[in-house]
């Protein structure tokens, strides 16, 4: 993959800060390879063609490649110029005098496994061998899962057929099938901004449009701007995560769930709704499934729920989607592995109660999050979310990545705002997981201090610090 320097500007968003030019470019550079924006292996563009796109000197750029080369961030060959890599896994460089171990990985939200997996997967374990005698590649599913599944979605309002769903390697391979399937290089997919950038990647994988539509963690979805997208760009397909919504933790209320598919349905676009953090739910009162309003395609999974390890997700459409994404996902892979979707079933025997558990789980790393961050960071707005995974905080100055980048080199790995957006915006913003032990989320919170008044001595919230996003 070669990155042109037009795509890498882009990319950077406003990367200068204090201090020499040349070192505040190497450290966002080191930035995007960290958390996945500049793939390993990308080849960079040359020096003199960033330095005219950047408006820089040549030597200022040749400073910044020198300085990452040494950091073991770039590796260069004369005739084939400078490949991304990566100095070790674990570790990132603490500037001249050495590595500094990351110990705390904040940058996924994401729960440790629960308590009742490993008996799960022993009950598994002594059914598998029932299965034995057939192929073993299922394209849809187990029949028992499909129709465990299809339960849940009748119990939640939305009455659901086994041949409805299709259960995959998690919620990622479904979006990613779901894009391959109902995307060609010419449509225009809606997206709202912030959101989950694996899905971005996955929409925008054969050279698709994305139109961003605004979420703001108190005010929830600009709903005039959803009608005008729809309007302006009538995109094929629309990606939401109406529920606990990553990263700024909104849900959507009813009468916008129905205003969005009534509108979608006008101008012919799929509305697919992303439900891996759907009965993640702490306080307040579910919603029904966008499906409840409209033929929406739904995409959940276990591995929020249950673990990260725990490959299982599933698609819920109607019958002839189903029958239409299994003819295209042969393509790529040949089913989910039985003796997972054994241990899927296993666990939705008793859903209820673990997501009872997690509900306290969740509300405890919450509480202790919010009261760490109004102690040790007072100028910074937190809202209050009923449920998922994290918290989208305002850090009120547009410094998230700088921020992330020191509290990296203290050994606390974060997602910095720009990685939840397209084209470096949301650097005012920092995605904060409450799911980690009380312990690991009062090391972080100490470190997010210290990185925080070390990096930007003196900030305080100001709401004219940055212009405001304008999609």
């Amino acid at each position: 993959m070669v990155l042109s320097a037009r795509r890498l500007v882009v990319d950077l968003g406003t990367w200068r800060a204090g201090g020499p030019a040349y070192e505040a470019l190497a450290d966002r550079i080191r930035l995007l390879t960290l958390d996945g924006r500049i793939p390993l292996g990308t080849r960079m563009p040359a020096e003199r063609e960033l330095a005219a796109e950047l408006g820089l000197s040549r030597t200022t750029v040749a400073a910044a490649y020198t300085r990452l080369r040494t950091a073991g961030y770039l590796h260069s060959t004369r005739g084939s110029g400078s490949v991304v890599v990566m100095p070790g896994r674990g570790t990132t460089p603490a500037g001249d005098d050495g590595p500094a171990t990351v110990t705390l990985d904040f940058s996924k939200a994401t729960l440790p496994a629960a308590p009742q997996i490993g008996e799960a997967v022993a009950r598994a374990a002594q059914e598998l061998p029932a299965y034995l005698n057939g192929h073993g590649f299922d394209p849809v599913g187990l029949p028992r899962l499909r129709k465990a599944l299809a339960e849940r979605y009748t119990g939640r309002g939305v009455p659901t057929e086994p041949g409805q769903i299709m259960v995959t390697l998690g919620a990622q391979h479904a979006i990613s099938l779901v894009a391959r399937t109902l995307l060609r290089r010419s449509d225009t997919a809606l997206v709202e901004a912030p959101s989950y950038p694996h899905a971005y990647e996955a929409l925008k994988s054969a050279g698709r449009r994305l139109v961003p539509v605004a979420v703001d963690a108190r005010q929830g979805w600009d709903d005039d701007g959803l009608e005008q997208e729809f309007q302006r760009a009538r995109p094929t397909l629309a990606y939401v995560m109406p529920d606990f919504h990553n990263p700024t933790g909104a849900v959507m209320p009813g009468h916008q769930r129905e205003r969005l598919m009534a509108v979608a349905a006008r101008h012919g676009s799929v509305v697919v709704a992303d439900e891996t953090m759907a009965e993640l739910r702490i306080d307040g009162v579910p919603q029904l499934p966008l499906a409840a309003y409209g033929p929406a395609i739904l995409i959940g999974s276990l591995n929020k729920t249950v673990w990260g390890g725990l490959r299982i997700g599933w698609i819920r459409a109607d019958a002839d989607m189903i029958r239409r994404l299994e003819q295209a996902r042969c393509a790529n892979d040949l089913g989910t592995p039985i003796l997972e979707q054994l241990i899927g079933l296993e666990m939705l025997g008793n859903y209820d109660e673990l997501l009872r558990f997690r509900a306290r789980q969740l509300a405890q790393g919450r509480d202790h999050l919010e009261a760490l961050l109004r102690e040790r960071l007072p100028t910074w707005d937190v809202p209050h979310v009923l449920g998922g995974l994290c918290t989208w905080v305002n850090i009120g100055q547009p410094v998230s990545s700088q921020l992330a980048l020191a509290a990296r080199d203290s050994g606390l790995l974060l997602g910095a705002g720009p990685r939840f957006g397209m084209g470096g915006v949301f650097e005012r913003f920092l995605r904060l997981p409450f799911s980690y032990p009380a312990e690991e989320t009062r090391r972080a919170v100490e470190i997010l201090a210290r990185s925080w008044h070390a990096a930007v001595p003196g900030r305080r919230i100001s709401p004219d610090a940055e212009p405001a996003l304008v999609y």
